[in-house]
Formats: C-alpha cells, structure tokens, sequence
C-alpha cells in the first residue's frame, strides 16, 4: 500500500469520527463562534509544527500569486463553507451530514476533468457507482429527509470541492503543510472578520469549561484531518483520494447506531458493503482508476 493511499485512509477514520463528535459537541454552542475557535486552534498547531520542522522561511519565497491562491484557498476552503458547514450541522443530523459530504468525490470528479484533466474510465465510475449506491442504501435505511441545514452542508461541500482543485493545484510546486497553513491561517483571519462585523465574537463569553474542552478535541481531530489529507493529495490524484474519502460515512453511521443502542438494519449493512466493494477496487487497482495529467490552470 502506498504512502498516499495509507494517509487518505487515515484521514476517511478521522473524518468519520470528526463529524460525530462534532455534532455532540456543537449542540447549544454558536456555530460561527465554534467553528472560528476550532480554526484558531488548528491554525496555531500548523504554526507549531511548521517552526519545529523550520519550514517557516518557506513562505518568504511565496510570489505574489501564490499568496493570492492561499488567500483564496481559505476563503473557499477554510472559511465560507466551514461556516456554511457547521451551521447546516446544528440544523440536521450527523448521519445527513456525512452522507451529504461524502458525495465530495463526485464534483471534485467532474471539476478535476475540466480543470486538471484526469482522466476517469470505467472502472472508476464502477467503484463510483458502488460508493454512491451504498450512501443510497444507508440513507433509505434512515428514512432520510432532506432537511434546511442540508443545503448549507450540500453548499460547503461544492466550495471544499473547489478548493481541493486549486489545493491540487498549488501541491505541484508547494509543500503539503503549506498549503494546509494558508487554508487554515487565512480562513480563520476571514472567520474573525464575519465575527467582528456582525459582533457575535461576544458568543465567546458563554463558553464554559466544558465547551472549552470539546473545542479542543474536535481541534485536534480536526489538525490530523488537515495534515494527513494535503499529504495524501500531494501524492494521489483528487478524484481517487475524495472518493476513498466516502469511507468515513459508514464510521459516522456506525457511531451514531452504536449510541442510540440500534442494531445496523439490513439495508444499512448492505450499503456499508457496498461502500467496502467500491473502496476495495479503488485500492487494489489504483493505478488504472485515474490517469493523472496536469490541465489547465484555475
């Protein structure tokens, strides 16, 4: 297995586990406020790793253009669809939510064949239509109904899928915790600028203790996710590492029966092999799902 395909892996089980929490987490709390201090904090942690490993002084060799690709990286990235995405989540359920986001592969499918030009064939849609299938099963075995915080998670999804593209892009010649930084330093700076203006920085005096606490775990899910995804998209083509991704949906399914005390229902089970068959031919035959050609750029 390689290096990329072990990471995008890593990065689906943190996903998978990240959302869960987070809706335990962001019940109550102020979305835009949660999701501003989560940033801060990855953001500090990115600094921290980047001045131990001293690739700080990477960024004075930036152009010009490369600093405006970051700063749209975080707004596309790290800022408007976080705050989209997590106040979807406080309007729906973590099981809608993930299922929602895993669909990330098909539009960064599609946008990467404009704008990167990677070539899908057959045998990638094949493994598509699995994982796709088995996020049917697994919705018609929740009796899904499309809720109002659904399409704020459906927007967040579409810009993430931008962003991966343009992400892809700057990998070419910027290293992963680069880019990771740009997303994450410039999507809090401009998370802070919306706090400020519309003064809901004032939720901050309700935090307690234990919302603290829970920040600061969903932080750190939050770094791994960051860090091990731009590793493995450095190495993978985007549409492969994205639809690996879908298999953190069943994680967050599990989970989410595992509190209730629910059984998987057939259906459910059936969907989640699905999803095993579809990620199982993505890594066992990798190398013929996706021809990688640098395209255009954005």
């Amino acid at each position: 297995m390689s290096k990329g395909i072990l990471l995008v892996l890593i990065t689906a089980l943190i996903s998978g586990v990240s959302i869960f929490i987070n809706k335990l987490i962001i019940t109550g709390l102020n979305p835009y406020v949660f999701t501003l201090s989560k940033n801060v904090l990855v953001a500090i942690g990115l600094g921290l790793i980047l001045y131990q490993t001293q690739q700080l002084s990477r960024f004075k060799t930036l152009s010009f253009k490369d600093w405006l690709n970051l700063g749209l990286i975080g707004l596309i990235g790290g800022s408007l669809p976080f705050l989209l995405f997590f106040q979807g989540l406080s309007q729906t359920t973590a099981v809608n939510a993930a299922l929602i986001h895993k669909n990330l592969f098909i539009f960064v499918s599609v946008f990467s064949w404009f704008w990167l030009k990677e070539k899908l064939n057959k045998k990638f849609l094949w493994a598509a239509a699995f994982l796709i299938l088995g996020n049917l099963f697994i919705l018609k075995a929740f009796s899904f109904k499309f809720q109002p915080g659904d399409n704020l998670i459906l927007a967040a999804t579409i810009l993430w899928a931008l962003e991966n593209i343009l992400s892809k892009k700057l990998l070419s010649r910027l290293p992963a915790l680069t880019v990771a930084f740009g997303r994450m330093g410039f999507g809090s700076l401009l998370i802070g600028v919306f706090l400020l203006f519309n003064r809901q920085w004032l939720q901050f005096d309700n935090f307690g203790l234990v919302q603290i606490r829970g920040i600061v775990i969903t932080s750190l899910f939050l770094l791994g996710y960051v860090v091990s995804w731009y590793s493995a998209l450095k190495r993978l083509p985007v549409s492969l590492g994205t639809a690996i991704l879908t298999l953190g949906s069943p994680i967050t399914t599990l989970l989410s029966l595992t509190v209730l005390g629910v059984i998987p229902a057939g259906q459910q089970i059936f969907g989640m092999l699905l999803f095993g068959v579809g990620v199982t031919f993505l890594l066992r035959q990798r190398s013929d799902y996706v021809r990688f050609a640098p395209g255009r750029a954005l």
